[in-house]
């Protein structure tokens, strides 16, 4: 081999062994020979290593204490929210325009300004309030987080399918949280207690309103929404900014659930969502959303009766109009779930040029609390995973670290400068070419909320705008849940949801009076939660011990 031929040499590598094309096999070994991590062929994966046919073991059984003390490994802390999960990988393709206006007006972001330009995506889907196994047909909102792997680096769009929340303020959320989590004592989701933070919270009666209707479920995840949430802001080439609302709509069409649907369904697959994603994949019905985007002035619009930065509430479609920028495509399921899925990490300050914060309560709690969320599950290198990774150069001077996979150099850097500035060949910034946006700030600074708080009018909206089928099961859900809370809750209850609208109100507590108290609690939304304990000890089918 001669010297151009020869692999480039570098750090362990002699003559080509050792480098990362190694691929060297002992004598015997094959392609689909199983090694150890240490690159040790496995020849008996039957047994361990002991005294004679029967044992005892022996301490140095390598090939046994690296594989048990792995398995012991396998699982990283589970997501406080959104731990039952699915993904796919995909494209969004950019319109070039937003509406009928080049999208150049608004936003300086590379992978909107062409029309066809498209943008690998890794989108995951999930539920919020449930653990890792929990079935899929539960009520909670659920999770829609797309990774757009672009020039500029990552951009993580993190929403829900529901395109409000419960609260307005992010220092709410661990109370939030823990409200609808199991009790500490029980371990069991309760009604009650979701129930008494709501009533205490009035901002939450919008939220609730969709939760405990059939949007609280939604028939899997490709038939539904998925919404930012959060107000952002775009900027363009002149530094100039505007607030912007984003949303998902399925191509496919969207379905929900009842709650007797939804559990005839966990009957029977407690996994119906995951698998049919994956599924429709696999056999080449991608799904396909359009994404839409509302625009506002950059100011606080007092000709609202609420405001834009209030995560309570909807923007009017009919004073806001949805206009459409791109379309995103799932076509490929992936190779390892826990690789890919569970490891996969997203934050909502994760933005890349033309985009920028608004000053959103919730959005500027979530920016720090999900991406320190992703050091603590999966270590401070995270983002050195390769479904994390972005897909282009990346060159800081962050070093060590748990699980330390890479050094992010740049090619001829000097490596023992890892510090700016530098005169000795260091990395150094970036040309400043665009035009900083440079909102302005001014004011007192103080614990106080929002100025128009508005809690009950556009709860009383979405109520109005369900169809009778849809009240009808709100309707039914909400007294089943309330009937086995406190007097003092379902008044305060009763209270809030008469301010949102007189019949809302006035239907819920006939139908709480008409079905009478019950002192069963159980999960939010379930049904005849006592009735199936008793049922599985009365059922139950006696055995004699073995």
């Amino acid at each position: 081999m001669d010297q151009q031929q020869k692999p480039m040499e570098h750090g362990t590598s002699v003559t080509g062994s050792g480098n990362v094309l190694d691929r060297r096999m002992a004598p015997g070994e094959d392609e689909m020979s199983l090694t150890t991590r240490q690159g040790h062929p496995v020849k008996n994966n039957q047994n361990l290593r002991t005294v004679g046919t029967r044992g005892p073991a022996t301490l140095e059984n390598y090939q046994f204490i690296e594989k048990i003390t792995h398995f012991d490994r396998e699982r990283i802390p589970e997501r406080v929210v959104h731990a039952r999960g699915a993904g796919a990988h995909g494209y969004f393709e950019a319109y070039g325009k937003v509406g009928d206006e080049p999208v150049s007006k608004y936003t300086r972001a590379k992978l909107f300004q062409e029309a066809g330009k498209r943008t690998p995506v890794f989108v995951r889907f999930s539920s919020v309030i449930h653990g890792g196994h929990s079935p899929e047909t539960l009520r909670d909102p659920r999770g829609f987080a797309v990774k757009f792997y672009t020039e500029d680096g990552n951009w993580d769009l993190v929403g829900n399918n529901l395109k409000i929340f419960f609260i307005r303020d992010a220092i709410k959320f661990p109370d939030m949280i823990h409200a609808f989590k199991p009790d500490p004592v029980t371990n069991i989701q309760d009604n009650e207690r979701f129930f008494d933070f709501c009533c205490n919270s009035p901002e939450t009666m919008h939220m609730v309103t969709f939760v405990q209707s059939p949007w609280g479920i939604p028939a899997n995840y490709r038939q539904m929404q998925g919404s930012g949430v959060n107000t952002y802001k775009w900027v363009n080439a002149e530094g100039e900014a505007v607030l912007i609302k984003y949303h998902w709509e399925p191509k496919q069409g969207i379905k929900n659930l009842t709650q007797a649907e939804a559990e005839a369904i966990q009957g029977k697959n407690f996994n119906h969502a995951t698998q049919d994603l994956y599924e429709a994949i696999e056999r080449g019905d991608y799904p396909e959303w359009e994404l839409f985007v509302q625009i506002l002035s950059d100011d606080d619009h007092p000709e609202l009766d609420f405001d834009p930065l209030d995560d309570t509430k909807l923007w009017p479609k009919e004073q806001i109009p949805w206009r459409p920028v791109g379309r995103m495509v799932l076509n490929k399921n992936p190779e390892n779930y826990f690789a890919e899925v569970e490891q996969a990490a997203f934050g909502t300050g994760v933005l890349v040029d033309g985009m920028d914060f608004s000053d959103d309560k919730m959005l500027q709690g979530r920016t720090l609390s999900y991406s320190d969320t992703q050091r603590y599950r999966v270590g401070p290198n995270y983002l050195q995973l390769p479904i994390n990774a972005p897909k282009k150069r990346v060159a800081t001077n962050q070093r060590d670290g748990q699980m330390t996979y890479d050094v992010d150099m740049a090619p001829g850097q000097n490596p023992h400068i890892n510090y700016e500035p530098s005169s000795l060949n260091g990395l150094k910034e970036a040309p400043r070419e665009e035009i900083d946006y440079m909102p302005h700030v001014e004011g007192k600074l103080m614990r106080a909320s929002i100025e128009r708080t508005n809690d009950y009018k556009q709860a009383g909206e979405t109520y109005r705008a369900f169809d009778d089928f849809e009240k009808k099961e709100l309707i039914s859900n909400l007294v089943n849940a309330l009937s086995s809370c406190s007097p003092v809750i379902q008044e305060k209850m009763i209270h809030h949801l008469t301010q949102c609208d007189e019949e809302y109100g006035r239907r819920v507590a006939e139908g709480i009076k008409q079905h009478g108290t019950s002192s069963h609690h159980g999960p939010l939304g379930a049904t005849h939660t006592h009735e199936a304990v008793e049922d599985a000890e009365r059922k139950g089918h006696s055995t004699d011990s073995y």
